[in-house]
């Protein structure tokens, strides 16, 4: 929606879709989406910044002494759920987290992606837009109604029925999102059996966000009433593609594409080369963020398409940053390491964090890696310069705390919670004894 919303507009649509209850809808720390479900009544005390809910509940929020908060709705966020009850539908909108005092809470992901965006804005630069590539999987559900280990299909990169099972509900997913305003701009089969993608149209860093979140939350709704558990996990299978979350970002002053420059070599502005130099100078550090649980480092290994080494490249699909073909409005740089766990907000902060530094401080990207590194050895890669991916996730975690930039990116609160919070997944990660484990050494020792 790119007309700013009235309240009159909002009003109208409700009775036109016959909207009984309204969900203020905002993302954790984690990137779970949380919500709290008003009857249509409260709806002018939701939208004159009235609604509280308990912080202390929430993962990464606040204590339990400073427990109240303010929900402030995002009006231009406003959607009706297509698919609930024709007896009365589920409308929401997306919200900002306020303290008692009227101040941003520091701690709302989507808060400090805006925080970043201002910096974006003292240098410059008018947007920051991104577009997204979130993978899934399609997996049956058991007798129980739980997710199982059993494929939807058995299809290959651009199959087509029926090898590809999950086309109907994959179709299906397409009609909700767009009849909620959303641009598709193709959807297909993915490389692994049961893995599929749908792309929609860049847009504005905080509004693809908001946009990530709701595809999460339709393609797991949708695929549930096909009798399908779809999941964002990256690798839940051994042996197979994992599923990423590509990110191709630009920056744009006064509608105009800064990465662009017709004239140059590539037709890559200096700022796109900075840009790109901060990618890959803070490739590592920020890594925690844009793949953040222990399941993201299955993926990040060498031969499965996967990113696992720090290059980039204007040709070559096999490096961490991208320069896709595309020029003029559409010149961008693409991030391939990132992974659909990741929360978006957080994600896009430090992204435009790094990119900043290389623009702010005029930083040189090294030569780019125009062959593929799966197939050169190591003393090759170092020879050219190319260092590794983190391989754990507490490797990751050590690398952030080494980064001032994406730390500032983060802001205090959100990096100290974060790190805690991770901490312990990887120790209870660390303790359990694995199925592998068993398997290895219960009766060989």
């Amino acid at each position: 929606m790119s007309a700013r919303l009235t309240k009159k507009d909002i009003m109208k649509q409700i009775e036109e879709e016959n909207v009984r209850f309204i969900r203020l809808q905002f993302t954790d720390m984690l990137g779970t989406i949380k919500n709290v479900e008003i009857p249509l009544g409260q709806l002018d005390k939701a939208l004159d910044n009235k609604m509280m809910f308990d912080g202390s509940s929430i993962e990464g929020f606040v204590r339990i002494e400073e427990s109240d908060m303010y929900l402030y709705p995002d009006v231009d966020s406003f959607i009706v759920f297509p698919w609930t009850s024709e007896k009365g539908k589920v409308a929401r909108f997306i919200c900002d987290i306020y303290n008692t005092d009227g101040t941003p809470f520091e701690g709302c992901p989507r808060y400090n992606l805006k925080r970043n965006l201002k910096k974006m804005e003292e240098l410059g630069f008018t947007d920051f837009n991104i577009g997204t590539e979130p993978e899934f999987f399609l997996f049956k559900l058991d007798a129980n109604g739980d997710p199982s280990l059993e494929l939807n299909d058995r299809g290959g990169y651009f199959d087509l029925a029926p090898t590809d099972l999950g086309e109907n509900c994959r179709r299906d997913i397409v009609l909700e999102l767009e009849e909620m305003g959303f641009e598709i701009e193709a959807s297909h089969h993915e490389g692994a059996p049961g893995q599929h993608e749908i792309d929609f149209k860049y847009s504005q860093a905080v509004k693809h966000c908001d946009d990530v979140q709701t595809f999460k939350l339709v393609v797991k709704t949708i695929a549930r009433k096909h009798n399908l558990h779809a999941t964002f996990m990256p690798k839940p299978l051994y042996g197979v593609y994992g599923s990423g979350m590509h990110v191709n970002m630009s920056l744009f002053k006064d509608g105009k594409n800064a990465f662009f420059d017709e004239a140059a070599e590539l037709s890559l502005s200096e700022t796109a080369y900075q840009f790109t130099a901060g990618l890959i100078k803070h490739s590592t550090n920020y890594t925690a963020i844009t793949n953040p649980t222990v399941n993201s480092y299955k993926r990040l290994v060498p031969g499965y398409e996967a990113p696992s080494y720090v290059a980039w490249s204007a040709q070559n699909r096999s490096p961490l940053v991208r320069i896709p073909f595309s020029r003029g409005l559409s010149t961008r740089v693409e991030l391939r390491s990132v992974d659909p766990t990741a929360n978006p907000y957080l994600a896009m902060a430090v992204l435009l964090a790094a990119g900043l530094d290389g623009v702010q401080n005029k930083i040189n990207p090294p030569a780019p890696v125009d062959k593929n590194i799966y197939s050169m050895t190591k003393q090759e890669r170092e020879e050219e310069g190319i260092r590794d991916l983190p391989a754990t996730l507490m490797d990751a975690l050590k690398e952030l705390q080494e980064d001032e930039v994406i730390r500032q990116g983060l802001g205090e609160h959100l990096y100290k919670h974060f790190l805690e919070a991770k901490a312990i997944e990887w120790d209870m990660f660390r303790t359990t004894v694995h199925p592998w484990e068993r398997e290895q050494y219960l009766t060989a020792y």
